[in-house]
């Protein structure tokens, strides 16, 4: 009980008390004489000041904060075969990212110089890795094949077949940890994994800040 609901409480019962009293006062107490003018009422005591329920405490308890669902982490999936133009490529290790947004940057001018439109998310499948660095194909997916294209680059299928799905959130740098605890999934599972792996990229790293980036990592399963 707050101390504003105590005293409006204590005041409610203290006056059945003082009414009890004031007879048994009153007939104790003699008359004044007449030549005596009788005393002046004493003024009432201002009334309680009495507060709004706003002033009031809140008792409401606060609303939960929202559960944001955990991203999928070897999710089991059937990957869907797209058509895509795409570009070839190597690259090393420390200009991974600089290289890669390179060729979806070149793949994307085509798309736009011939008026095509993607179908979807723009993709890295590695073909093959070591400890220096990589090959793999820069893919977009697209509504029609475009014609004319440079030699450079072609129209091709994505992956299919079933994969794992795992999510990156963050920068590219930081693909490694995302990476160890995929090895890790795989060893725990006992899982055996193709000598590929296929990047979605979720947002546009063309037009993202690296560290707001959102990336599927498909692991495709023999």
């Amino acid at each position: 009980m707050n101390y504003a609901s105590f005293f409006r409480v204590a005041l409610v019962a203290l006056v059945p008390m003082v009414a009890a009293a004031l007879p048994a006062a009153r007939a104790q107490t003699p008359a004044p004489a007449p030549s005596t003018p009788a005393p002046s009422a004493t003024p009432a005591p201002p009334p309680a000041e009495t507060k709004s329920p706003g002033d009031l405490p809140s008792t409401t308890p606060p609303a939960p904060a929202p559960v944001q669902a955990a991203d999928p982490f070897g999710e089991q999936i059937a990957l869907a075969s797209k058509t895509v133009i795409a570009t070839k490529g190597t690259a090393n290790w420390d200009t991974a990212f600089e290289t890669l947004l390179a060729s979806l940057k070149t793949l994307s001018a085509e798309l736009a110089k011939q008026g095509g439109k993607a179908a979807g998310n723009s993709m890295i499948v590695y073909t093959s890795t070591d400890d220096t660095g990589f090959s793999y194909l820069a893919e977009i997916p697209v509504e029609q094949e475009p014609k004319d294209l440079p030699k450079t680059i072609t129209v091709a299928k994505s992956p299919e077949g079933k994969a794992l799905k795992f999510v990156h959130r963050g920068s590219y740098e930081n693909m490694d940890n995302t990476y160890e605890a995929i090895t890790n999934h795989l060893d725990d599972k006992k899982l055996e994994a193709k000598d590929t792996f296929i990047e979605e990229y979720v947002t546009d790293p063309l037009k993202t800040n690296e560290d707001k980036l959102v990336i599927n990592v498909y692991v495709p399963l023999k």
